[in-house]
């Protein structure tokens, strides 16, 4: 116990080593990590910002972008312990394969599943009658938008530590993500209007992310060039095909 702690406690003293940092942010490889990092958080956090903006819109406007500001902080708060605590521990085999594990059930049920979307998103938007009774309607919104930033960030920080073990490359990732969610969402959404296909890519890229997981635990590893190359390549040939399908359309 004494040993995991120690060794977790320098985990997280990479948070606040200069070197590393400048290493990170200036190696080309880290960017190309993050770059596909929030690329996922994008695609998969689409219906994620409509549900926190319908739990503050229930709010009076001038405490709306004070939750949402709130909800922010409690999100970059979880990536820092989350990530911390996940880099240490997906060195670990058995994490490794429990991980990847979870990422390829997550895709396969997101094929296989035939539940009604609208049905789980109204369940999913309830602020709790106990927490406003507790603490007021303001803070319950505020720990409801928490609970919802962990819920939805369990599958990207998870594909995170499949592609890398650098702390500060998942956390930048992490934080333009988070970013990215609350201020571009409505591009992603644009984009998902346009070719709604890529909802299904992003989870075709889930299962690839996990299977290179599930690899590294039985000590196979793909270099960066030919995953980026993959990852690529699914995204662009959805939006070929979507034209392509769009054109055989027109032409009927």
């Amino acid at each position: 116990m004494e040993a995991f702690l120690t060794g977790l406690v320098a985990n997280y003293g990479h948070f606040f080593n200069l070197e590393e940092i400048q290493r990170v942010l200036t190696d080309p490889v880290s960017w190309g990590i993050i770059f596909w990092l929030i690329i996922l958080e994008g695609l998969l956090s689409c219906d994620n910002a409509l549900v926190l903006a319908v739990l503050v819109n229930k709010l009076p406007k001038e405490q709306q972008k004070k939750a949402l500001l709130y909800g922010i902080w409690g999100a970059y708060f979880f990536r820092f312990v989350a990530i911390g605590l996940g880099t240490y521990l997906v060195k670990i085999t058995w994490v490794q394969i429990l991980g990847a594990g979870y990422l390829l059930w997550m895709a396969g049920k997101f094929f296989l599943s035939k539940s009604n979307k609208e049905e789980e998103e109204e369940a999913e938007v309830k602020v709790s009658g106990f927490w406003v009774k507790l603490v007021g309607p303001f803070w319950a919104t505020v720990i409801a938008v928490e609970l919802m930033d962990i819920t939805f960030s369990v599958d990207s920080i998870l594909a995170a530590f499949a592609m890398s073990s650098e702390v500060w490359v998942l956390f930048v990732g992490g934080l333009l993500g988070i970013l990215m969610m609350r201020g571009v969402a409505t591009i992603f959404i644009k984009l998902l209007d346009k070719y709604p296909e890529l909802e299904a890519s992003a989870y075709v890229l889930i299962a690839l992310i996990g299977a290179k997981l599930m690899g590294q635990a039985f000590g196979y590893h793909v270099s960066h060039t030919i995953f980026f190359s993959v990852m690529a390549l699914v995204l662009i040939g959805t939006i070929v095909l979507h034209h392509i399908r769009e054109g055989g359309k027109k032409a009927v």
